[in-house]
C-alpha cells in the first residue's frame, strides 16, 4: 500500500541521532551537517519505489553534496520481516549503487519516529540552521521509470535551499512503502 508524506512543516528543528554507518563509522547528525544545509532520507532496499528512483536519488545526492548540503540516508525497516533490508545488505547496496553518502542503520527505529518517517523513501530537506524547508519527491516518477524530461524537484529545491536557505512553498509529497515497524 503506498503511503505520502505530510506536507513540510517550516522551520521543524532536525532531531540529533548517532547510528552505524555501512561503512564501519558512527555517524551524529552533525557529522552529515552540510555547510549549506542537509538531506536525510528514509530508504530500504526493498521497496520498489526506492529502487525506481536510487539512481537518480544518488546522482542528485552528489550534486547537492557539491553545492554544500550534506547528505544521509537511513535505513530502519525490521530485518526480521524484510531481510533484504538487513544492515549485511544494506552494506550491498550502499555498494553497488556507488554511494559517497552514509547509509545509517536505525535498528531501534528511534530516529525514524523522531523524525516522523512514513514511507520509503521520504526526504527532509534542512537548511543550515537544520529547520525544515522541503518534506517533497524525488520527481514524478512514484516506482515507475522518471521521464526524460522529468522535473528534478528535490534537487531543484535543495538547491534553492543551498543558495538562499529557504524551500519551496508548492511542494508534492513524497509517496512509497509505508515503512516496516517491528511489533510490539
Amino acid at each position: 500500500m503506498a503511503v505520502h508524506t505530510p506536507i513540510c512543516d517550516f522551520g521543524w528543528v532536525a532531531p540529533g541521532f548517532m547510528l552505524p554507518a555501512t561503512d564501519g563509522r558512527v555517524y551524529s547528525l552533525a557529522d552529515v551537517q552540510g555547510p549549506k544545509g542537509t538531506l536525510i532520507v528514509f530508504i530500504c532496499n526493498h521497496c520498489p519505489y526506492v529502487k525506481a528512483v536510487i539512481d537518480r536519488l544518488v546522482r542528485d545526492a552528489h550534486a547537492l553534496m557539491d553545492l554544500g548540503i550534506g547528505v544521509a540516508t537511513i535505513g530502519a525497516n525490521d530485518p526480521e520481516q524484510y531481510p533484504e533490508d538487513s544492515f549485511d545488505n544494506m552494506k550491498r547496496f550502499a555498494e553497488g549503487h556507488g554511494f559517497r553518502f552514509p547509509y545509517l542503520h536505525d535498528e531501534t527505529q528511534d530516529v525514524a519516529r523522531a523524525y516522523g518517517a512514513v514511507c520509503t523513501p521520504d526526504f527532509f530537506g534542512f537548511d543550515r540552521k537544520l529547520g525544515l524547508q522541503y518534506r517533497g519527491r524525488l520527481d514524478s516518477s512514484g516506482k515507475q521509470p522518471a521521464a526524460p524530461d522529468a522535473r528534478r524537484e528535490l534537487f531543484e529545491a535543495m538547491s534553492a535551499v543551498a543558495a538562499s536557505g529557504q524551500g519551496p512553498s508548492e511542494q508534492i509529497p513524497s509517496m512509497g512503502c509505508s515503512i516496516k515497524w517491528k511489533a510490539a
